[in-house]
This record gives C-alpha cells, structure tokens and sequence, in this order.
C-alpha cells in the first residue's frame, strides 16, 4: 500500500533541483536566502496614504499566502502612514524608495523590514550612509533592485544598451556601497521586462556573489500574457537553483501574482501551498464536463492552503495512472460510473445522481486537509 507515495516520488533524482548556496537574511521574521524556502511576495497598488485600502490589500495578500509585501512610499505622507499600516497586518512589510534618501529613514522609523533601494540613487556618500545607518538602527533589511529599464546614464553609454553585463555591473557597484559601510544584510534583484535579458543577467550575477537573489521578469504585461513569460525565465532561474524570493509581476489584481508564485513553486516541486490540480484538457472520451468541474474545484478549494494533489481524468486511458501518484484521484467511467482513488488505491465508486462530482471531491480535499493538518499537530 502506497502510503507515502508523494515522498517516494519526490526523491527521485530526476526531479532534484538543487538551489545555488547563498546567505540567508531576515525580512521581518521571514527568512530569504540559505536553506530557507523560497519567499513569494507582491506589492500593493493602493495609494499608500490610503491606510485602510492598503491594510485591506495586505490582508487579501495575506490570505492568499503572500509571505512579503512591498509599499509604495513616494513622499512623506506614504512613509509616515506605514506606521498605522505594520501595526494591522502579519507580513514584513518592505518599503519602495527611488531617489528621497529621507523617504527611506522615514520608513525604516516606521517599521518597514525592508528597503527597496539602489544605494546610488540615494545622493551624496553622507546620505547613503544616514540611509544604512537608520537600517541598522531598525534591524531592517535592504534589497537593491537593479532595473535593465533605470540603469545609470554612463553604464548605458558604456555598453550601448540595457544588457546583463551592465545589469551586473550596476548591482556590483550597489553591493560595493553596501559593503563599504559593513552592511551585508541585504538581496539583490536584477529584472528586465525581456525574458533572455532577465535571465542572462541573474545567470551572470549568481556566479559573482553569494547573496539572495530576488527573481522576477519585471513588466511581464497582463494575467496570462505575463504568467507565461514569468513562467519561461524565472521558471528556467529557478530550474538551474537560483531564486530566494520571488515577485511575478502582472497587471492584474496583485493577489494573483501570489497564486500564480506558487503554482510556479509547485510545478517545480520547490514548495508546496494549497491543492496542486492535475486534470486532462478534455475530449471526445470524457464522461464528464472535465473543464467546467476543474472550474469549480479550483475556486471552491483557494481557501485550502495544506499541500495535496488532486487528479480529475475524464476518462480510464490515463486516469489510473495519474491516480496512482495523488492523495486523492477521480477517473471518469462508462455510464455515469466514476471511480474515486485515495492515497494511490482504488476507493470508491461514484455514480451520477448520487452526489455532485465538485461537491464530493471538495469534501474529500477538505477532510484529507483536517486529518493531515491534525497529524502535522500532533508531530
């Protein structure tokens, strides 16, 4: 009997991904970087002042398992309003400073965890280290983000345009400041809205320094348009071990940059949140409506955050065989017969008229999720 099926599988080698070593810094109370599980995280689109629409946005974030959010702070009104902000939420809040040196001491008073900054940016060598000195103050954290679309004026006159060896070149010269003022808590982005750019530039950065690296194609454009170029590089970043934390950026409702973070985690079996659905495309030998029930299950199973697979095959050609590496598998069978697996092993028939396809195996995601939850308390 297959008890532990999802285990036996997950240790084969084919499989094995193994992260590029780095340090490990602490956002908050959240980890990044080391042995720690690859962060997935978001940012508000609310106007920061706005305390009550930016708290509402968090907590939807929160909900969706964001472990980090990031806020804009343009002017003082946004810093000075993260000090209501942290108060009412759970996650590390990082705070997002351009050019205003002030702006960034303002926000690491007022509890952010972290700084999205690039150190030379900030202005004069006396500003950046107000900046890196309010940092430690605070015990607050600093992520520089080098943007291929924001590089520095004579790094484009250099090279011509936006490519990795500027990219880097610009990420070594922030690190440089960073490490001049012994500071060294800190990760570094390196994002591009063009996926081989983004890509060749994270390649090139991870083999030049040990520090956690925040992965993103930036600017990746609309709900599917850009879940599929974020899935091709940073898929392929995170494929070759290199990726701490990451961002998908979409034009979307930022709670669906979290959902799609970690169904990119899943397919990779780098961190499991939630029920991982595999379901067939349909066609002619289905025996039910295959992508109307995936519908309904994926939206009536977002509250369940406990890992698990769940396979929905319409028919018996490859149903079994998918079941059997599931906790929980429906196969659809001739005349209304549909054939329930649990664990691996055959379970139970399910007959049309008996119960709702979606209602039965909701029931069945969400007991398996209480008797799991249950034995993970009492270990």
């Amino acid at each position: 009997m297959k008890s532990d099926h999802q285990d036996i599988a997950s240790h084969r080698p084919w499989r094995h991904i193994t992260r590029r070593p780095s340090r490990k810094i602490w956002v908050g109370n959240v980890p990044v970087g080391g042995d720690s599980p690859i962060t997935v995280q978001s940012m508000t689109n609310t106007d920061t002042r706005d305390i009550a629409a930016t708290v509402a946005q968090i907590q939807a974030l929160e909900n969706a398992g964001a472990d980090i959010v990031r806020v804009s702070c343009p002017d003082e009104d946004s810093s000075a309003a993260l000090k209501e902000i942290v108060k009412q939420v759970n996650v590390p809040i990082v705070a997002d400073i351009h050019f205003h040196y002030k702006r960034a001491i303002e926000s690491a008073k007022n509890g952010a965890a972290c700084l999205r900054i690039n150190p030379g940016n900030i202005g004069s060598e006396d500003r950046v280290r107000d900046v890196i000195q309010a940092a430690k103050d605070y015990n607050c954290s600093i992520r520089i983000g080098v943007n291929a679309g924001s590089l520095e004026r004579d790094l484009l006159e250099k090279y011509g345009e936006p490519c990795p060896d500027a990219m880097v070149e610009s990420a070594q010269r922030h690190i440089k400041i960073l490490e001049d003022h012994d500071f060294y808590n800190f990760k570094i982005s390196c994002k591009a809205s063009d996926v081989f750019l983004a890509v060749a530039a994270y390649m090139q950065l991870a083999d030049v320094c040990d520090y956690p690296l925040h992965v993103g194609v930036t600017e990746a454009g609309g709900l599917r348009s850009g879940t599929i170029k974020s899935a091709v590089g940073m898929g392929n970043l995170l494929w070759a071990g290199i990726g701490d934390t990451i961002r998908v950026s979409l034009s979307a409702d930022p709670v669906e940059e979290i959902k799609v973070g970690f169904d990119l985690l899943k397919s990779l079996g780098l961190r499991h949140r939630g029920v991982n659905v595999i379901s067939c495309p349909s066609c002619a030998r289905q025996n039910f409506n295959v992508i109307k029930t995936v519908e309904e299950i994926e939206e009536r199973l977002e509250h369940i955050s406990t890992p698990m697979t769940l396979s929905v095959i319409g028919c018996v050609v490859n149903g079994p065989g998918e079941a059997l590496m599931t906790d929980i598998g429906l196969t659809g069978g001739g005349r209304g017969t549909h054939q329930i697996y649990l664990d691996g092993e055959t379970s139970h028939r399910l007959m049309e008229g008996d119960e709702n396809i979606v209602d039965h195996l909701v029931k069945l995601v969400e007991e398996k999720a209480k008797t799991l939850n249950n034995k993970k308390d009492v270990a």
